[in-house]
């Protein structure tokens, strides 16, 4: 009888187990259509750039896709201008994007110029005991990054900017899947500027 009743709170044991893993399971599958669906909307979004498509909007609103799908607080996209040599905080999203849009930093400097130098992408979970994290845009603004994504954007041999990603909601650090997941929305950005300039570029002359 003793044995009887110990099997069936074992079987109880494991019904409630199999029922949270459902749950999670069940959770983790609502996540991950959340997320095909925001990358579905951005890459129509890329393919149909013509010469009238207001690329800054368009950047804003990848970026902000971005975000939301990684539940990241702050992010940037930066772009390189190539007679200088520098990135240019273009479109900004989080605490300081009012004041943070337009400044300069140089490829090679920080963990962005890092980025855009060697045309790699990288998962920090704690900028502070990075070597290449210089802190000299939080110095300059009053942030404070915790835990970063940054990926390149990047048309064939062509780096045209990179990606940055701050600080996950609830201080967590990223995991490697939305490192990959910022990859894929820094590649339908590149894909989209690129359009872009071609577009402009087609565009016969008045």
């Amino acid at each position: 009888m003793e044995e009887a009743r110990d099997t069936i709170r074992f079987l109880q044991t494991q019904n409630r187990d199999l029922q949270a893993d459902n749950r999670a399971l069940h959770e983790e599958v609502i996540g991950l259509r959340r997320i095909l669906g925001i990358l579905l909307t951005l890459q129509e979004m890329a393919t149909a750039v013509n010469e009238r498509t207001d690329v800054l909007n368009l950047l804003d609103r990848i970026l902000a896709s971005a975000l939301e799908s990684i539940d990241a607080q702050d992010g940037s996209l930066l772009l390189l201008d190539d007679e200088t040599q520098e990135l240019v905080f273009v479109v900004v999203h989080g605490e300081v994007r009012n004041e943070l849009a337009g400044f300069r930093i140089p490829v090679g400097q920080g963990i962005a110029g890092w980025v855009a130098e060697r045309a790699e992408p990288v998962r920090v979970a704690d900028v502070s005991l990075d070597p290449r994290f210089t802190g000299s845009v939080d110095n300059e603004f009053d942030f404070r990054t915790r835990s970063m994504l940054c990926v390149p954007m990047v048309v064939g041999d062509r780096v045209m900017g990179v990606i940055q990603a701050l600080n996950k909601q609830g201080g967590e650090a990223f995991a490697e899947i939305e490192l990959t997941l910022l990859g894929i929305v820094a590649q339908l950005a590149a894909v989209a500027l690129h359009r872009a300039e071609t577009a402009v570029l087609a565009e016969p002359a008045t």
